[in-house]
């Protein structure tokens, strides 16, 4: 599989893969086509190998599992629950996630993966908030500036943006997710690493 690596680099294309299993990201559906028949092709003559059409497609990075795991459905199941029990359903799948990788040498890409665990749910929490009013207060409560906050919660930007926008980020900080138990993907790596 070290030839199909080096031929999607040649390729320039953004990808992941473990085993004979890939991931490869490009910006519109049409491209993903093109990719998919070209890379299908490549298999087939290149190395003999099939592509299995039924577990194959083209989609967007969150309506497809990768090595079987997909946090993203997680993440929008918790639409309606409370942050804590999102977390609590988190927490296994996270903890199973890193006892597969620990193994894994990529520290940044961890950290990124936290990163955005975190935004996700800040995206519950925006939603959950829903009405100015009580986004102000839930800001003011978690100790943002009184007067910042109503501008804040009116600035008519959508939950993924205040997600990840400063004053979230300040109200809602790591700390306050491993309060509730979230697991952190760099922390259980650092551990199994060195309980190894």
């Amino acid at each position: 599989m070290t030839r199909l690596d080096r031929e999607l680099e040649r390729r320039g294309l953004a990808f992941c893969r473990y085993a004979d299993d890939c991931n490869i990201y490009v910006s519109s559906e049409r491209a993903g086509q093109w990719i998919m028949t070209g890379i299908t092709a490549f298999l087939a003559e290149r190395l003999k190998l099939t592509v299995n059409a039924a577990r194959s497609a083209v989609a967007r990075p969150w309506q497809l599992k990768f090595l079987g795991y997909s946090v993203t459905d997680l993440c929008l199941r918790g639409r309606g629950h409370s942050l804590v029990r999102t977390i609590e359903e988190l927490r296994p799948v996270l903890r199973g996630w890193m006892n597969y990788f620990q193994h894994t040498q990529g520290r940044r890409a961890l950290e990124e993966l936290d990163a955005w665990i975190r935004r996700r749910l800040r995206v519950i929490a925006w939603r959950q908030w829903k009405w100015p009013h009580t986004r102000e207060s839930r800001l003011r409560a978690l100790g943002l500036d009184a007067q910042r906050t109503w501008n804040l919660s009116v600035n008519g930007r959508g939950p993924w943006w205040n997600a990840g926008a400063l004053h979230m980020r300040h109200a809602l900080p790591p700390k306050y997710f491993a309060n509730l138990g979230l697991v952190s993907l760099v922390d259980t790596h650092q551990r199994l690493q060195c309980s190894a």
